[in-house]
């Protein structure tokens, strides 16, 4: 197996609203010459792993993107940690945060099977035994819903096909339309109205990305502990991991240490009914209403601390847990044989005994990435942008920072979990 090309764009995972029109090139083409002019970094250098500062510095001036951030793990040691920035005006550190979009998944998924392990919860269960799926006066639920299990949330197999009749966390506008109520929408609008909607497809027969099938697991995780989804994901899965400084992200106000977000296009704000135009990361899109599939910020740092929980059984998931996020699916592995496990992408490698898994995130004004392989190394990316007037791919940081992994000749032995994780 060429370990450089795990294929991401062959399973969409893009969060949220595509955004409208554009702001102007000149605009993003001077910006990518101030990027190549300036460029600032934190976080302490190690020279061994040089080659993964000189692909983040190619690929972040390349596209003027302003802010970024990366964290390296080897062998269950945090080697590198670093914040890059090519403005004057903004200083990223190790442990800014980011909005990680669908990222967000893995810590959705991982609260279903915590909940498993504690005897909360079944993955075998209908969802319509768990939650009120009632759909608008005059309408029918779809049968079907009645197999649509929590493993098939999971793996997007549940029968919504965003590509057939769209992603309704995209759909704000519609939906406040259908309902006649106001946006800002809350999830049980969005529930009510897909509750009215037929799928797109029988349950367990098809793999479709669904930023919905991960709204519904995180209303699954607030019905069964009668805590806010934040709430018992902070409690039960991050503060164990002593990662603490993990919030849930705002539509328009930032966190303490937050970075700025940044993108070519504006778009109608779905924060209120006033259909004013709105910066696409600002208001395009509901950071509320994404809690569960893109909601998180966090920093590098604490991605790869959550990667590591992945690697051994321990005082958070065990053994068994563990083995269910790399069950497949009942369908939708593809033809080199990587699939969509829960949360994470998956690829069997060396002989079917280890595997790679990552998976991406994408929302206006965010692109983000996290990777495990099987010979114990793992590392997050994550960019304050999307997209700019180059046109330039963002999921080509993937074989960035394979090339940069693939070409360190001796890994460096200091570690700085201790730094970032009191």
């Amino acid at each position: 197996m060429e370990l450089t090309r795990r294929n991401l764009g062959k399973l969409a995972v893009a969060t949220g609203a595509v955004a409208a029109a554009g702001t102007g090139v000149g605009t993003a083409l001077s910006r990518s010459a101030d990027a190549a002019a300036t460029w600032k970094t934190t976080g302490t250098a190690v020279s061994a792993l040089a080659g993964f500062d000189n692909q983040m510095k190619a690929f972040m001036q390349a596209r003027g993107i302003t802010a970024g951030q990366l964290a390296v793990t080897y062998k269950g040691r945090l080697v590198l940690a670093r914040g890059y920035s090519t403005s004057t005006a903004l200083t990223v550190n190790p442990t800014s945060l980011f909005r990680v979009a669908s990222l967000t998944k893995s810590f959705t998924a991982a609260a279903i099977v915590k909940l498993v392990q504690d005897g909360k919860l079944s993955l075998s269960t209908p969802v319509v035994n768990l939650l009120d799926i009632t759909p608008a006066t005059g309408l029918t639920r779809d049968s079907r819903w009645s197999s649509i299990t929590l493993w098939k949330l999971l793996q997007h197999i549940g029968g919504w096909d965003r590509d057939v009749s769209g992603d309704p966390l995209a759909k704000d506008a519609v939906i406040s339309r259908t309902l006649g109520v106001p946006m800002e929408l809350q999830h049980a609008d969005v529930i009510k109205y897909m509750a009215g909607q037929k799928l797109d497809f029988n349950p367990g027969t098809k793999v479709a990305y669904s930023n919905f099938g991960y709204l519904l697991a995180g209303r699954v995780i607030e019905k069964v502990t009668g805590l806010p989804y934040a709430t018992y994901v902070q409690q039960k899965l991050l503060t164990p991991l002593k990662i603490k400084r993990m919030a849930q992200g705002y539509t328009i106000a930032k966190h303490t240490g937050e970075t700025s977000y940044e993108s070519q296009y504006t778009a109608p704000t779905v924060l209120d009914m006033s259909g004013k135009t709105v910066a696409a990361p600002y208001g395009s899109f509901s950071m509320r209403l994404h809690d569960a599939n893109g909601g998180w910020i966090a920093s590098a740092p604490d991605l790869v601390r959550w990667a590591k929980m992945f690697d051994a059984p321990g005082s958070v998931l065990n053994s068994t847990s563990l083995s269910h996020f790399w069950s497949k699916p009942s369908t939708g592995v593809n033809p080199d044989g990587w699939y969509y496990g829960l949360g994470w992408q998956v690829r069997p490698v060396t002989g079917g005994t280890g595997r790679n898994t990552w998976h991406t995130g994408s929302l206006p004004g965010t692109f983000t990435i996290v990777v495990r392989t099987y010979n114990g190394m793992s590392w997050a990316a994550l960019f304050n942008r999307r997209d700019d007037a180059s046109g330039k791919s963002y999921g080509d940081i993937d074989a960035a920072l394979w090339t940069a992994a693939n070409g360190v000749k001796s890994w460096p032995t200091n570690d700085f979990f201790p730094t970032y994780f009191a």
